[in-house]
């Protein structure tokens, strides 16, 4: 078994996400484990050492920051590599939650049934569009006894939220 090798970023500094100053005081440096698509049927983990910077504008209200890699390889907070996470969105929409699953240990690509949906879902959420179309109606919560009120986007056909009560102040 090969030793793992750690790879860190070249650049100097890095952009605050908030400001967007350039910073390179470099605070502190941790470890992130990210899994890639496997090589030769053998798992691939990339050791990815990750900077922390201190962000020098004096009215950024974020102190500290990690440094941003490109999108189209590590996206924020991620622990899979972009090829990656494409695959799995791609199976998860193609064999569904448990066929997905089994197939992907079959790949060594050690995804779980949740994740593979978890994936589709957050990947097909679309940017919310403001409705200009709504319809508001009553409904009940128990037959007689209690009642709500439920918004829709009526181009769209679906509901917008659902209210505890029939008050006007409410809506």
């Amino acid at each position: 078994m090969l030793p793992p090798l750690s790879r860190c970023a070249t650049n100097r500094g890095s952009a605050c996400p908030c400001c967007g100053s350039l910073s390179e005081r470099v605070r502190s440096r941790y470890c992130r484990r990210v899994g890639d698509l496997p090589l030769a049927g053998r798992l691939v983990r990339l050791f990815v050492s990750a900077r922390r910077f201190q962000c020098d504008f004096v009215s950024c209200k974020r102190r500290i920051f990690t440094e941003r890699y490109d999108s189209a390889v590590l996206v924020p907070w991620a622990r899979r590599t972009a090829r990656l996470d494409y695959v799995v969105h791609q199976l998860g929409l193609a064999l569904g939650g448990r066929p997905a699953a089994s197939f992907t240990s079959r790949l060594m690509v050690p995804v779980s049934n949740d994740t593979l949906l978890r994936v589709v879902r957050r990947r097909s959420l679309k940017a919310f569009v403001p409705p200009s179309v709504i319809g508001i109606d009553d409904w009940a919560w128990h037959r007689n006894q209690r009642y709500g009120t439920i918004i829709c986007d009526l181009e769209r056909r679906r509901p917008i939220r659902l209210l505890p009560d029939r008050e006007p102040a409410t809506a």
